[in-house]
């Protein structure tokens, strides 16, 4: 590996083992480490032992032989979480989305019935957006809005469009409460958001959510597009990219489920 150090065997072999534990139903003997490792009996057993002294893995009361993870990599975890900055980890994630693709990146969050943009790249090309980091915008109105309200349970989404007006920013804003719905519907189904020159007369943008360890969705990255260099392909080129780029914040922040 050029460029790095020698990795230390016995090291790789312990984190090896921990993130066996990733796995299944957490928890693990001697045997189906062994099993799952191919490493020697004796080797693993002073792995688990070392492991089990130091508290990153404990034994099973009621299951005699099997290990499950120890307070200590709940300790570690509880650190990496708290340094955890959700817009810092989003400029990074969206700076390397438009390095990718060369278009506007967000990532926002929701408050009430807005988004607010936490983090913002700017493509290469002068393009005028309405959108600024900090700025807030209607939900209905954008791609990360409408991800974020679909992610809702429905009384939660109730809570926040019932009884309000929907304000357009455009022509081409949804601001019928029925097709609001129906369009979020489509959104759970898809898995990715889009809005067409609702927000911006000359912008379209489609946006994937971004989960944090507990599997929520807390966040949603967009890519916008001026309608210049807008096609059914372009689109479905950047939903891609976009759920790939929510997909590595999503891991950044400590979910493990499928990108």
């Amino acid at each position: 590996m050029d460029g790095m150090g020698r990795l230390v065997p016995a090291v790789t072999r312990a984190f090896d083992i921990l993130e066996l534990f990733l796995e299944g139903d957490g928890t693990l003997s001697a045997p189906e480490v062994t099993r799952k490792l191919r490493l020697p009996r004796t080797t693993v057993h002073e792995l688990l032992t070392t492991l089990a002294a130091r508290s990153y893995l404990v034994t099973i009361p009621e299951q005699p032989g099997r290990y499950r993870l120890g307070v200590r990599t709940y300790q570690l975890g509880s650190r990496y979480a708290e340094q955890l900055d959700l817009a810092a980890e989003g400029q990074r994630v969206a700076r390397e989305v438009a390095e990718t693709c060369d278009e506007t990146v967000h990532v926002a969050i929701l408050e009430d019935a807005d988004v607010i943009y936490i983090a913002k790249v700017d493509s290469t090309h002068a393009v005028r957006m309405v959108s600024a980091a900090g700025r807030r915008l209607p939900a209905h109105c954008t791609a990360v809005g409408k991800m974020l309200l679909a992610s809702l349970p429905a009384a939660e989404l109730d809570a926040r469009i019932e009884g309000r007006e929907l304000a357009g920013m455009t022509p081409h804003s949804l601001t019928d409460p029925a097709e609001l719905r129906a369009a979020l519907s489509a959104v759970r189904e898809r898995g990715v958001a889009s809005e067409h020159r609702e927000s911006n007369p000359d912008v379209s943008c489609v946006a994937a959510p971004v989960r944090d360890s507990a599997g929520r969705v807390v966040a949603a990255l967009s890519v916008s597009v001026p309608m210049i260099r807008w096609s059914e392909d372009r689109e479905a080129e950047l939903s891609d990219l976009a759920v790939k780029g929510a997909g590595d914040l999503s891991a950044r922040l400590g979910h493990r489920g499928a990108r």
